[in-house]
C-alpha cells in the first residue's frame, strides 16, 4: 500500500476508540499511529514548549508521545518519522464523546486536525457520542463509527477533500443503537454551559475543585446558509461532518468595529 496515514488522539494510546480507527483503516493504507502517554481531553491546540518529549515505540508504527499533547504527536511525527514523505492524511480519533459545537475549540481530537491543516496535511476529526441511556462507557460500540471512518477515508484517497488549505472535517457520529446510518453536513452548533464543578477538601484541609463534563444541550439555531446544526444531526440520530476552517475572524464585524473605534 502506497498511501500513509498518522493516526492520533486526545484520549491516549491505550484507548479502545484509537483502535479501532487502526483496525478500520489498516486494510486500506499504511497505518502509523502516535498518540499521547495519558488521556489529554479538552486540551485544545496546545503545544509542549517548556519540557522535551520522547517517543516510546511499543511496536512497529506505533508510538506513544510521553506526556505529549495530540498537536504534539503531529508536529513531532512530522520531524521524527515522516522527514522525507509527508503522510497523506490525519485522523484523529475515535473520541470517546461528542465533539460538537464550540467544544471544538476546546478539542484535542480536533487539535490534532487543526495542526496537521497549519502543515498543510489533510485531516480529518472522529468522536464517538455516547448516551447513557443506550451506552456502557466502558465497552462503547465502535461498529458503526468504524464504518463511517473506512468509507470517509476511502472517499478521500479516491477523490480528495473537498476543502481549500486550513480547513479539516469533524466528524461526529451517533450512538450505534439510535444511529439512522445517514450522514448530515452541518454548521456547528450553539452549546449551552452550565458551571459544572464538585468542590472537595483534601486530606490536609485544602481546598480543591473538579471540573465536571457539561450536559449535552443547545441551543436552536438558524444560520442563513445552513440550517441543521452538528447537535441537531446527532439529536436526530444522524451522522454529522462539519468542514472547520482555522480563520476565526468574523468578517461581518469588520466595518462595525471600525465605526465603533
Amino acid at each position: 500500500m502506497s498511501k500513509t496515514i498518522l493516526i492520533t488522539n486526545d484520549d491516549g494510546f491505550e484507548s479502545k476508540g484509537l483502535y479501532a480507527l487502526k483496525e478500520a483503516l489498516e486494510n486500506i493504507a499504511n497505518v502509523v499511529v502516535v498518540a499521547p502517554t495519558l488521556e489529554k481531553s479538552a486540551c485544545g491546540h496546545s503545544l509542549t514548549l517548556t519540557r522535551p518529549l520522547r517517543f516510546i515505540e511499543l511496536e512497529e508504527n506505533f508510538y506513544k508521545l510521553d506526556d505529549g499533547t495530540p498537536s504534539d504527536c503531529v508536529f513531532l511525527s512530522l520531524t521524527k518519522l515522516f522527514k522525507e514523505k509527508k503522510p497523506d492524511l490525519v485522523v484523529s480519533g475515535i473520541n470517546i464523546g461528542a465533539n460538537l459545537g464550540e467544544d471544538i475549540t476546546y478539542s484535542g481530537t480536533a487539535s490534532a486536525a487543526m495542526e496537521a491543516v497549519l502543515q498543510g496535511i489533510p485531516a480529518i476529526a472522529f468522536s464517538q457520542v455516547y448516551n447513557k441511556e443506550y451506552d456502557n462507557l466502558a465497552n462503547l460500540d465502535y461498529s458503526y463509527a468504524k464504518e463511517v471512518a473506512f468509507n470517509l477515508v476511502e472517499k478521500f484517497f479516491k477523490k480528495g477533500l473537498p476543502l481549500e488549505d486550513r480547513k479539516f472535517l469533524n466528524v461526529n457520529i451517533p450512538p450505534t443503537k439510535i444511529a439512522k446510518k445517514e450522514l448530515k453536513v452541518t454548521h456547528a452548533g450553539r452549546r449551552s454551559y452550565g458551571f459544572d464543578a464538585e468542590v472537595h477538601i483534601n486530606p490536609r484541609g485544602q481546598e480543591y475543585y473538579w471540573i465536571g463534563l457539561p450536559k449535552v444541550e443547545w441551543h436552536p439555531t438558524k444560520n442563513p446558509k445552513h440550517d441543521l446544526s452538528d447537535i441537531e444531526a446527532i439529536a436526530n440520530g444522524y451522522t454529522s461532518i462539519t468542514p472547520i476552517h482555522l480563520d476565526m475572524t468574523h468578517y461581518e464585524s469588520i466595518k462595525r468595529v471600525q465605526e465603533w473605534l
